[in-house]
């Protein structure tokens, strides 16, 4: 596969995640969305579809665009979107190419920005993340300032990024339910009622109650990460995705790999136990990054010397942005296509 460091993805792996999650939707009665942010390829996309997904989530313009050019004409940019003269001529090409194309909103002054461009829109509530959203509650009034813009409101959404704790998870279900839930009364009193009320993460998508959501958008799930595992969401029989890395050093008593921060990302949260870990040695920690190496404490006998080692890292999105292509693991290569498209 070349020299390391270098993503591997278990096609298997993957395959099986997929599946496991349209399951889980479907038995919800749920439309499944997912994120594509943290893939950022449409080979991975094709899978989900195929699997059931309505559509894809993405985070910015140019992720639509890489998507959109690969085929998929459902997408939801999932994030309040200030748009200006250069954004609004790129949204407008989307729609010219006949792509479904939805975004989301929690201001009237975001909304006017919107106004005459070819999307349809769902308000922002915050569930407890406290990042951006209205309160559930004011969810109505927004809809009716965005419909008299003239543009379609298609419902409410929400990402309860809270759930992203040790024993978060299940709260942060209950949140969002409870705040969608708010949002779709406010909705319908407003006369503007909602289709849709979406959210989802991959921590808390196993405690969604049904009844309230309509849609689930969780993107982790696929490739899977150490703060998946930690967090209970996932085993490491769930982890699709790993950086290689070969053993350099033996310095200090510890292992040190070629891979650091710029093939595994920097992020390690509060609770993390390091700064990744390794597949196939659950006690071992990355307990320390540069940007070319990582220091693993290893429970048992070193690796030797030009070992090959898969470690996984913290927060897979920001490993695969830094990388070009996924190395498969039953063979072949596929394009990180979307990488790098942050606006």
């Amino acid at each position: 596969m070349g020299s390391t460091p270098f993503l591997r993805l278990d096609d298997a792996v993957l395959t099986r995640n997929i599946r496991a999650m349209a399951d889980a939707a479907a038995a919800l009665g749920v439309s499944l969305r997912p994120h594509a942010k943290t893939h950022k390829c449409p080979q991975v996309a094709r899978l989900q579809v195929d699997a059931g997904a309505v559509g894809l989530t993405v985070a910015t313009i140019g992720e639509a665009e890489v998507f959109a050019g690969a085929g998929f004409d459902d997408l939801f940019i999932a994030y309040p979107l200030w748009v200006d003269a250069d954004a609004a001529d790129r949204l407008r090409t989307l729609g010219d190419r006949g792509v479904r194309l939805a975004v989301g909103c929690d201001s009237a002054e975001a909304a006017t920005n919107l106004a005459g461009l070819p999307v349809e829109v769902l308000v922002e509530v915050d569930s407890g993340h406290h990042r951006t959203g209205v309160a559930p509650a004011s969810a109505g009034d927004l809809a009716v300032r965005i419909a008299d813009l003239g543009l379609a409101v298609r419902g409410a959404f929400t990402f309860p990024g809270h759930s992203y704790a040790p024993d978060g998870r299940s709260p942060a279900a209950t949140d969002e339910g409870t705040a969608l839930a708010t949002a779709g009364e406010a909705m319908a009193a407003s006369g503007v009622p909602a289709q849709v009320l979406s959210g989802g993460s991959t921590p808390s998508a196993e405690f969604v109650e049904p009844g309230v959501l309509t849609e689930l958008r969780p993107g982790v799930y696929a490739l899977g990460d150490a703060q998946q595992v930690e967090l209970g969401t996932i085993g490491f029989e769930g982890v699709a995705l790993t950086v290689a890395a070969t053993v350099v050093s033996h310095a200090g008593g510890r292992v040190v790999t070629d891979a650091g921060s710029k093939a595994l990302g920097a992020d390690r949260a509060p609770w993390a136990s390091g700064y990744g870990r390794v597949l196939a040695v659950p006690d071992a920690r990355i307990v320390a990054l540069s940007e070319h190496h990582s220091t693993i404490e290893w429970p048992d006998a070193l690796p030797g010397l030009g070992t090959q080692v898969l470690l996984v890292p913290n927060h897979v999105c920001n490993a695969v942005n830094l990388a070009d292509t996924y190395h498969l693991a039953d063979g072949g290569t596929w394009p990180i296509a979307a990488r790098g498209r942050n606006c």
